[in-house]
């Protein structure tokens, strides 16, 4: 067999890759092993490694959200441990870490948010009083404003846990619902188990939903190049825009800040990125939920000046005094 590998002499040796351990991090680290491998001739393990995030049993917002998922991952791929790392693009810190190159950003799976309730029923179903599940201040933002502007009585729990945990308060009877990433679901091949796929126009998911994130180091020249070959550039200026926009807001990755770049075309060509972002109290009685349209970003600096463009006018409507968290 022809070695293709763009990565010189080292090619009978597998590439590290590093990955949290959860179910649904093993999966999406090995969709992401298996290009990897395509695109090098190389094979590719996976080094699992334990997170703050995943060990702590407190809610995000408490532990400083930013990064807690992300640092550990960071701190082996410097010292070497592994040759790169997948993440969830939604926890990573907005501001770049030095010595560390975001080498692809794949193409991004379905952004949009689930329900997943009791006896198969929609969001709009939920019998009053219903009890949703949420470990994210940005979803019980929406959640709870969408409750009060079409005259529901919904409760929103905050909860912790891996998707088996999450679904479990559902089948258990302790909660009649919770919301989980469509991505998530559908990387676990478990999409079926959704009851409700929510419009981003009553949920805005998390700036970089549904999209991964490959890192590795500056140094790698070589594997950066290969690694590019996975990048989509589509996904990448929609999810810099989302981030931009969460940097220019000053917030966090826990923050109830929602976003959500999308193409827009006439059937013919793809003439236009649309941004849409909000920010909202964790009750529901202030949301300011705004958006802009500019042309398709040539360069990743159009993306980010769309995104700080549309943060600009959300702290003129006074987002700044519901985003809670402030990132350091």
């Amino acid at each position: 067999m022809t070695d293709n590998s763009p990565l010189g002499t080292d090619a009978a040796k597998p590439l590290r890759l590093g990955t949290r351990r959860s179910k649904l991090a093993m999966a999406q680290s090995g969709l992401v092993a298996d290009a990897v491998s395509e695109v090098t001739g190389r094979a590719v393990e996976l080094v699992e490694v334990t997170t703050y995030g995943d060990v702590s049993r407190e809610h995000l917002s408490q532990i400083g959200g930013t990064g807690v998922f992300v640092a550990a991952l960071r701190e082996a791929l410097l010292r070497g441990d592994v040759d790169f790392a997948v993440h969830s693009l939604k926890d990573l810190p907005t501001t770049p870490h030095e010595g560390l190159v975001l080498a692809a950003v794949p193409v991004r799976e379905d952004p949009r948010d689930v329900l997943v309730a009791r006896d198969g029923l929609t969001l709009g179903q939920l019998p009053s009083g219903a009890r949703i599940g949420t470990g994210s201040p940005r979803r019980m933002a929406q959640l709870n404003a969408y409750a009060r502007s079409h005259g529901l009585d919904i409760e929103t729990v905050p909860i912790r846990g891996n998707v088996d945990t999450r679904i479990g308060f559902v089948r258990s009877g302790e909660l009649d619902a919770v919301v989980l990433a469509a991505a998530g679901l559908s990387r676990l091949g478990r999409t079926g188990e959704a009851t409700d796929f929510l419009s981003p126009d009553t949920l805005l998911p998390a700036p970089g939903q549904g999209a991964l994130a490959i890192e590795c180091a500056v140094g790698s020249a070589d594997l950066v190049a290969a690694l590019g070959e996975l990048d989509d550039p589509y996904t990448r200026a929609a999810v810099t825009a989302e981030r931009a926009l969460l940097a220019a807001l000053e917030a966090g990755c826990s923050a109830p800040v929602g976003a959500l770049a999308d193409l827009q075309g006439d059937g013919q060509a793809v003439n236009e990125l649309r941004l849409r972002g909000v920010v909202g109290s964790t009750d529901g009685s202030s949301l300011v939920q705004m958006s802009t349209t500019g042309p398709v970003p040539t360069s990743q600096d159009d993306a980010a000046a769309l995104g700080r463009e549309l943060a600009a006018e959300m702290l003129a409507k006074g987002a700044a005094g519901l985003i809670g968290e402030r990132a350091l």
